[in-house]
C-alpha cells in the first residue's frame, strides 16, 4: 500500500502539504490524488480530511474528483467514500470503506467521525445499513490480532447505533447480532438475537441466538435455539450441519453424527454435513479414512471455495497429532543422554567428547545426531540381538523384500552413509522446505513439490549428510535431522511422477529406505509412502500393504529387543489409508498396552504387542 519506507504518518503529512500547494494552483486534480496518497497512508489524518472537505465544498469539486475507474489505488477509494459522506451518501461511503476493508484488514479506514456519529446511522435506510453490513461479514476476519480488531472497532459501534437509531427493525437487531458475536461481545450477540426474534420471528434470528448462545457455552439452550429455528425451514441442511457442529464441540458425538446423518438425508451430497460428519466419526472412531475422505473432498473442491475452506480447516483442526501433523519425537536413549548433558552446556564451551555404552544397538541416524553434537564421541553397544536391526526387516527369520536402495553400510556396529554427499544446491533445497510441523499430509504432499525438480542422488544424500541447521543450538540436531530425511522423503515422493506407481522409481526408492536397516530414515519414508496415498487415491491399497508389513515386522522384532521407533511406526500405521484393521488394532495396542497380571509372567515376553485370539 504504502511506497518505500518511512513513517506513514510523515509520509500523508507530506502529501497533505502538496495537496495544499495544487489546491492553491486550482489544481484540484492533482491535489485530490495527494489527498488520497496521505490517506492510503494514514486514514485518520485530520489535516488529510480537512484539505478533502475543502475539496469537496467547492463548486467545481465532489466526489467524482476521485473517480471508480482504471486501476483503482485503495487511496482513492477511500477518500471517495469520505467525500460521499461529505454530501450525505453515507450508505455508498460506507460500502466502499467496506471494500477497502476486506483489501487491507488491519487498517482503520473506517475510524472516521461521522461513521462514528450516533447520529449518522439515522440518515441511512435500514435496507442500506443491512446491505453494508452483508458486504461486511463477506470481508471480515478472524478478530484475533489487536491492529485488526482495532480497525473493525468503528463498524462495532456503526452496529450499536444503528440498533438505537432504528430500534423497530428485526434485520437490523439481526445484523448487529452477528457482528457483535464475531466481535467477540456474545452476551450483548444473543440479547440482539433475542430482539430481532421479537419482532419478527424468523430462522435467522434464531440461529443468529444460537451462535451466540454457543460462544457463551450455553450448549442447550442453543440447541434449543438451532432446532427452533428448523420450525422456519425443516429442510435448511445447513442448520442440520450447524446443530451437528454444536453437539461436537460438546462431547456429544452420537447425537452429533446423527444430525449430520439428518442432513444428508435430505442433500446427500451436501458438502458441510459431509465433512462434519467424517471429521465426527474421526474423532468416535479414530479411523483415519474418515479424515481421507475430507481430504478427497477437498481436493475435488473448487480452489479457494468455501467447501475447500471447510475441508481445509476441518482437516487442521483435526490433524494435530503425530505424522498428521509433523513429525514425532526421537526416543532413543542416546538422544536422551545428549538431551540432559546439553541441559549442563554452556553455548559457546567447547563440542564435548562423551563415551556412552549402550546396552543394544539403536538407529544410525540417532548416532549421527551424536556425532553432530558431540564430534569423536564413543559409543558402544553391550549386545545386538536378533532379529538384526542393521540388517532389512524380516518376518519369522526372513527378510519381507529384498532390497537395492541403501544408504547406510555397517562396519561391525559403526555406521556408514553409503551414498555420497548431496551437492549444495540439493542440500539447501530441502532444507528450505523443511519443517517441524505442517497443517495435515496433503498441505505437507503440495508443499514437497518444491523438491520435485532435485535430483533423486541428492535426495538420497541429505538422509545421510545432513547440512548445518539454522541455528547453532546444538540441542536441535536430532529434530533438524529427522525434519532433513523427512522433507527428503516427501521430495523423493514427487520424483518422476509420470511414471504409474507400481513400477515407479519413487515407490521403489521409499519402499526400500522403509524396509531397509531399522533407523528414523524407515519413519520418514512409510510418512512419505502414507502422504502419497492420501494425495493419489489409486496408490492407497498398494502403501497400506508396504506400511502394514512394514510395521509388522517391527512389532514380531520387539517381542525380542527393543525397537526404538516402534510407537512411531505404529502412529503411522494409524495414519495410512485403507490399512488393514487387523494391522490397524495391532497399532492401538502397541500405543495403549493392556497392563499385564503381576500373577503372569509367562505372558510378560509378549508385551501386549498382539492381540490373543
Amino acid at each position: 500500500m504504502n511506497e518505500g519506507v518511512g513513517d506513514p504518518r510523515l509520509t500523508a503529512e507530506g502529501e497533505v502539504s502538496l495537496a495544499r500547494l495544487a489546491l492553491d494552483d486550482n489544481e484540484l486534480s492533482h491535489a485530490a490524488d495527494h489527498v488520497a496518497s496521505a490517506l492510503g497512508a494514514f486514514p485518520t489524518l485530520p489535516e488529510a480530511h480537512e484539505v478533502l472537505g475543502v475539496l469537496v465544498s467547492r463548486p467545481d469539486g465532489g466526489p467524482d474528483l476521485w473517480p471508480l475507474d482504471g486501476e483503482l489505488y485503495i487511496g482513492t477509494a477511500v477518500a471517495r467514500a469520505h467525500a460521499l459522506a461529505y454530501q450525505g451518501q453515507y450508505a455508498e461511503g460506507l460500502e466502499l470503506l467496506v471494500s477497502a476493508q476486506g483489501h487491507e484488514p488491519a487498517m482503520p479506514w473506517a475510524d472516521a467521525p461521522w461513521v462514528l456519529d450516533a447520529a449518522t446511522p439515522a440518515k441511512i435506510a435500514p435496507g442500506d445499513l443491512v446491505s453494508v453490513f452483508a458486504r461486511l461479514f463477506r470481508v471480515m476476519p478472524e478478530l484475533r490480532q489487536d491492529d485488526v480488531r482495532a480497525a473493525f472497532a468503528p463498524y462495532l459501534a456503526l452496529a450499536r447505533n444503528m440498533t438505537a437509531a432504528h430500534p423497530e427493525s428485526s434485520w437490523l437487531w439481526w445484523a448487529a447480532s452477528i457482528y457483535l458475536r464475531r466481535s467477540g461481545e456474545y452476551v450483548e450477540a444473543a440479547a440482539a438475537a433475542e430482539r430481532s426474534a421479537q419482532l419478527e420471528p424468523s430462522d435467522r434470528a434464531d440461529i443468529a441466538l444460537g451462535y451466540a448462545l454457543r460462544e457463551q457455552g450455553r450448549t442447550d439452550e442453543a440447541l434449543v435455539a438451532l432446532q427452533h429455528g428448523l420450525t422456519f425451514d425443516p429442510k435448511n441442511v445447513s442448520l442440520y450441519a450447524d446443530i451437528a457442529g454444536l453437539l461436537g464441540s460438546a462431547g456429544r458425538l452420537d447425537e452429533a453424527i446423527e444430525w449430520a446423518d439428518r442432513a444428508l438425508a435430505i442433500e446427500p451430497g451436501h458438502d458441510c454435513s459431509l465433512v462434519e460428519r467424517h471429521g465426527l466419526r474421526y474423532r468416535r472412531d479414530g479411523d483415519v479414512d474418515e479424515l481421507v475422505a475430507i481430504a478427497d473432498l477437498r481436493r475435488l473442491a473448487e480452489p479457494g471455495s468455501h467447501e475447500a475452506e471447510h475441508a481445509d480447516a476441518e482437516l487442521t483442526d483435526r490433524s494435530r497429532q503425530t505424522w498428521l501433523g509433523g513429525i514425532a519425537v526421537p526416543t532413543e536413549a542416546v538422544v536422551n543422554v545428549m538431551g540432559q548433558f546439553l541441559e549442563k552446556h554452556s553455548p559457546g564451551d567447547e563440542p564435548p567428547q562423551l563415551s556412552l555404552a549402550v546396552s543394544s544397538i539403536e538407529p544410525p541416524s540417532a548416532l549421527l545426531s551424536v556425532e553432530r553434537i558431540a564430534p569423536g564421541s564413543d559409543v558402544t553397544f553391550n549386545e545386538i540381538l536378533a532379529p538384526d536391526p542393521r540388517q532389512p526387516a524380516s518376518l519369522d527369520g526372513r527378510a519381507v523384500r529384498q532390497i537395492e536402495v541403501s544408504v547406510w553400510s555397517y562396519d561391525g556396529t559403526t555406521a556408514r552413509p553409503a551414498v555420497p554427499p548431496p551437492s549444495e544446491a540439493g542440500a539447501q533445497a530441502v532444507a528450505r522446505v523443511a519443517e517441524w510441523e505442517w497443517l495435515h499430509l496433503p498441505a505437507a504432499y503440495d508443499r514437497a513439490v518444491l523438491l520435485a525438480d532435485t535430483s533423486l542422488d541428492d535426495l538420497l544424500g541429505v538422509l545421510v549428510h545432513p547440512v548445518l541447521p539454522p541455528s547453532d543450538d546444538l540441542a536441535i540436531w536430532p529434530m533438524w535431522i529427522r525434519q532433513l530425511q523427512t522433507w527428503a522423503c516427501l521430495g523423493i515422493a514427487h520424483h518422476r511422477t509420470d511414471e504409474p506407481w507400481p513400477a515407479s522409481t519413487r515407490r521403489q526408492v521409499l519402499a526400500d529406505l522403509a524396509y531397509g536397516p531399522e533407523d528414523w530414515i524407515t519413519e520418514a519414508a512409510m510418512l512419505a509412502l502414507s502422504a502419497t496415498a492420501w494425495a493419489e487415491p489409486a496408490t492407497r491399497e498398494d502403501v497400506a500393504e508396504l506400511v502394514g508389513w512394514r510395521f509388522m515386522a517391527a512389532a514380531e522384532a520387539s517381542r525380542e529387543r527393543p525397537v526404538t521407533i516402534l510407537e512411531s511406526l505404529a502412529q503411522l500405521v494409524l495414519a495410512t489409508p485403507a490399512m488393514n484393521p487387523s494391522v490397524a488394532g495391532l497399532a492401538r495396542d502397541v500405543l495403549n498396552p493392556v497392563p499385564e497380571p503381576a500373577q503372569a509372567p509367562a505372558a510378560k515376553k509378549r508385551r501386549g504387542w498382539f492381540r490373543r485370539g
